[in-house]
């Protein structure tokens, strides 16, 4: 994989980090994108001496910041074989009609239209590169399939990302360039720490339970599988879940 260069934003922490580190481990120069810079540089450390990494803290909530991200991988590398559309946010869980609409936005901005902006400038580094093409994968999580209670916002951009997802895909084959989903379900990060603590999390009937959670890394190997896929094939959608957490019969 000599020479080819991925993107990962939230690469600082949780499945951006491990997708990340599996992707350095494959040979790619990988640009670590995420709000802070020190947190960027532990993940980075992590990969070790030698690693072709570069971080880059940035608010890919705003527009202006997503561009100066993808300026820069151009200065540095000169092209883009592979953008991981990783970053995202939650919103408290609370009755739906009490869900603040301020709140709503902000999981909209970050979670659906930076994964669309970002997926723009990618687009147009892969469409004039040469050789042309290149791969585009969205994070969508279960929640692109079925809602946890009290997570309108989130659940809705993640449905969104199908949509997303969908579009890329058909509108920049004759490109070679590709787009996939994967659909992550109760990755052991510490955004699911709450699942695994006390009485866990609200069910669909009213129950508080614990729930099974996945080493994270596991997501890191699904990234580099279809990263490395040649460009005349793809995987349009991947599931990788804890076996035993309640998303087959949830409800």
């Amino acid at each position: 994989m000599s020479g080819k260069v991925a993107v990962v934003t939230g690469a600082g922490t949780g499945v951006g980090k491990a997708a990340a580190l599996a992707l350095v481990k494959e040979g790619y120069a990988v640009v670590f994108v995420g709000r802070r810079q020190d947190v960027l540089d532990a993940a980075i450390k992590e990969a070790g001496a030698g690693a072709k990494a570069l971080a880059v803290s940035a608010d890919i909530s705003k527009p202006e910041e997503i561009k100066k991200v993808f300026a820069k991988v151009k200065e540095t590398y000169g092209r883009l074989d592979l953008l991981f559309n990783n970053a995202g946010m939650g919103a408290p869980p609370v009755p739906f009609e009490d869900l603040p609409v301020e709140t709503w936005k902000a999981v909209v901005d970050l979670n659906l239209t930076a994964s669309f902006l970002c997926a723009q400038e990618a687009i147009r580094m892969m469409k004039a590169q040469k050789p042309q093409g290149g791969r585009i994968i969205n994070n969508g999580s279960i929640s692109a399939h079925t809602p946890r209670p009290r997570s309108a916002a989130y659940t809705s951009t993640k449905h969104a990302i199908t949509g997303l997802t969908k579009s890329i895909s058909l509108d920049n084959r004759e490109f070679d360039i590709t787009c996939s989903q994967i659909d992550i379900g109760n990755a052991a990060t510490p955004m699911t720490d709450r699942m695994v603590k006390g009485e866990g999390v609200l069910q669909p009937d009213g129950s508080m339970a614990q729930e099974a959670r996945m080493d994270a890394d596991n997501v890191g190997k699904a990234v580099a599988y279809i990263a490395n896929l040649p460009l005349d094939s793809n995987v349009l959608f991947m599931t990788v879940m804890a076996n035993k957490m309640p998303f087959v019969g949830r409800g």
